[in-house]
């Protein structure tokens, strides 16, 4: 239970999950590096390609080596197989686009951190019966604010995390918060696909470095 407690805590505290994949295997390794010096400690690799696991392990030496206090989770998850080659890489949490109770299964097992996608009251019931501490609302940006202020009176004490759409503004992210978010997942608006085309690692770092400060002010 200690590395889901620190997980969830951490999500918790740093009030912004980063996310992104990206095929090359250096610039991913680049991209966690200037999340890091950023201030970020905790972040989800998404396995949205063929060469995410081969990049994840990379991602999780250089973790171990070079970034101790980083927890890194892998995203994008659907089924058990998947689940189970990234735990068996390190993975410190999973994070899926849907709910899938036996991934949820394999994640308890390995008393892992389980962060589920939903986008209507039934599913985020069914996340709560498969063990959800804390809820992804996917795609956040169809929903908008109003959805989680309009649930979160159903479900007291459930954590929700927007993504997918979540901007790099102060009024977009106080707006969430406002809502009842819990901490808000940013992945394209923050990693952008310029950044990573042009490695633009000292962008990206002015770009955390905001974004960090405009979730602490929002929270």
């Amino acid at each position: 239970m200690k590395i889901k407690k620190a997980v969830l805590n951490s999500i918790l505290t740093q009030g912004m999950l980063p996310l992104f994949y990206y095929e090359d295997a250096e610039i991913s390794l680049q991209v966690t590096r200037t999340l890091y010096e950023a201030g970020v400690r905790v972040l989800e690799y998404t396995n949205r390609g063929k060469q995410a696991l081969e990049n994840f392990k990379l991602l999780k030496k250089a973790q171990q080596k070079e970034m101790p206090e980083l927890l890194l989770g892998i995203g994008t998850i659907k089924n058990v197989s998947e689940a189970e080659a990234f735990i068996d890489a390190g993975a410190d949490f999973i994070v899926c686009p849907i709910i899938n109770p036996e991934v949820a299964k394999v994640a308890h097992k390995h008393k892992l951190l389980w962060i589920p996608g939903c986008m209507t009251p039934t599913e985020v019931y069914a996340a709560q019966r498969s063990g959800a501490d804390l809820v992804k609302i996917f795609p956040a940006n169809i929903v908008g604010p109003a959805f989680i202020s309009s649930i979160r009176e159903l479900f007291p004490g459930q954590l929700f995390m927007p993504t997918g759409g979540v901007d790099l503004t102060a009024k977009n992210i106080s707006g969430w918060f406002h809502a009842g978010a819990c901490a808000v997942g940013m992945g394209s608006k923050l990693i952008t696909t310029e950044v990573l085309e042009k490695k633009l690692y000292q962008q990206l770092y002015t770009d955390t470095v905001k974004a960090l400060e405009l979730v602490k002010t929002a929270m």
